[in-house]
């Protein structure tokens, strides 16, 4: 009897170890998919961020042609005012280019740090 008891005791101790360790994993699961949650959210806010100034500088822009249109006294000050703007906002243009292609790196570059951390965090890699 005493070699049952023994047995049952040590499915016991397994059954235990086993159920924590699938709490400890449970736990790195959760708090790894907060912290993706919270580098995304991040991402997007920054992202977000530079959309509403770069509309804010487009909006500062075009009322800066409107009020040199409005104040142009010849075809050559209209030119002019049409240039100007046409330059800043080619320089704009390739800004915003720049920009979104430096956001999409640093969006890819954090995906896979957080995700390669997440799945080697709780011993999912391979």
């Amino acid at each position: 009897m005493s070699s049952y008891q023994d047995y049952q005791d040590e499915i016991t101790r397994a059954s235990k170890t086993v159920q924590k360790k699938i709490a400890e994993t449970e736990k790195k699961i959760d708090d790894t998919t907060l912290q993706v949650q919270n580098e995304f959210f991040k991402t997007c806010e920054e992202m977000g961020r530079a959309v509403i100034s770069r509309a804010t500088a487009q909006i500062e822009l075009t009322s800066k042609l409107t009020e040199k249109l409005g104040a142009a006294h010849s075809l050559p000050d209209v030119v002019s005012a049409y240039q100007e703007w046409l330059s800043k906002q080619m320089n704009a243009c390739s800004e915003d280019a720049r920009q979104f292609m430096t956001n999409s790196q640093e969006f890819m570059t954090t995906s896979t740090r957080l995700f390669s951390y997440g799945w080697s965090s709780v011993g999912m890699s391979r």
